[in-house]
């Protein structure tokens, strides 16, 4: 019988190699935008990285809230250009925000790299237990707090390589 408590569902194991292919629905897009992102610093006029945009799921719904969307992967989904964030050249402030969906295993690289290319903000969907870790804290959060931590109320499902409007789980996401 499968354990089914929540310590042992929120974990999630993919392979060394994996893409971890896991697409934001839209609607998780939007409710950030709508939320949390205040409207004078999104919108008309400005600008958006999303550099692990997959399918484009969430790349899409950022070209709601912004004329330009720069939209990337390290894997050709058919969406956007294919790139490596992490290794590629940027130039700092080039973009108003980077908001993205990244590979939950480089995350912190993923804000670390962010970071100076962002001119008004970053905004990443990470599971909730990103914040708990001791060494996180003194390698981003002791030097950057977080302006705003925004726990979804609603369950995020995503299931990996797709949008399933019927999935479910029992990880939290923010």
């Amino acid at each position: 019988m499968q354990n089914t408590s929540h310590a042992v569902m929120a974990q999630r194991n993919e392979a060394r190699d994996s893409l971890d292919d896991f697409p934001t629905p839209p609607w998780a897009t939007r409710a950030l935008l709508e939320h949390i992102i205040e409207r004078e610093t999104r919108g008309r006029g400005l600008s958006v990285l999303e550099p692990a945009c997959g399918r484009g799921h969430m790349a899409q719904a950022l070209g709601e809230y912004f004329d330009a969307v720069y939209a990337s992967d390290i894997h050709n989904y058919g969406y956007g250009q294919q790139a490596d964030f992490l290794g590629g050249v940027y130039s700092t402030d080039q973009f108003d925000w980077v908001i993205t969906n990244p590979p939950f295993k480089l995350a912190e690289d993923f804000i670390h790299r962010a970071l100076p290319l962002a001119r008004r903000g970053v905004a990443v969907l990470v599971r909730t237990v990103f914040i708990e870790s001791v060494g996180r804290f003194n390698r981003i959060f002791e030097q950057r707090p977080p302006s705003k931590f925004a726990q979804f109320t609603e369950r995020v499902p995503m299931v990996k390589g797709r949008v399933d409007k019927k999935a479910s789980t029992a990880t939290g996401y923010a």
